[in-house]
């Protein structure tokens, strides 16, 4: 099992942008499809985006498609999370989730083994 911790959230103004990262910690990260999920107060969990161990393949939800990138730095066994073009919709709790596994194609919560604290984006009008 791995340990992720997720950092880079705080306030920020609609328009702006933010880098999110998820740090893993325990295993070896290079073998582990990752995901970021967002909640927002009182709402489901929201897939937006997953990348796949060696970060060729890269999927996004509609609501950030063109503005989050989701990339990653095995030798760092860091996943990075970078916002763009921020709404105050995108205001949420956002983890970081994984899986040890060399697949692509993971999009529910109970896909992924590991999860981290959340770290807060808040984006105001």
């Amino acid at each position: 099992q791995v340990q992720l911790v997720e950092s880079g959230g705080r306030l920020v103004q609609a328009g702006g942008s933010l880098r999110l990262s998820c740090a893993a910690s325990g295993r070896t990260f290079s073998n582990y499809a990752v995901a970021w999920f967002r909640q927002a107060p009182g709402k489901e969990y929201e897939l937006i985006a997953t990348i796949n161990w060696s970060g060729g393949n890269t999927y996004y939800a509609d609501s950030v498609k063109g503005r989050f990138t989701i990339s990653r730095d095995n030798g760092k066994n860091t996943v990075y999370l970078q916002m763009n073009s921020l709404k105050p919709e995108d205001t949420a709790v956002y983890y970081c989730a994984s899986r040890e596994d060399y697949g692509v194609s993971y999009y529910y919560r109970d896909q992924y083994t590991d999860w981290g604290q959340g770290t807060q984006v808040t984006v105001s009008s």
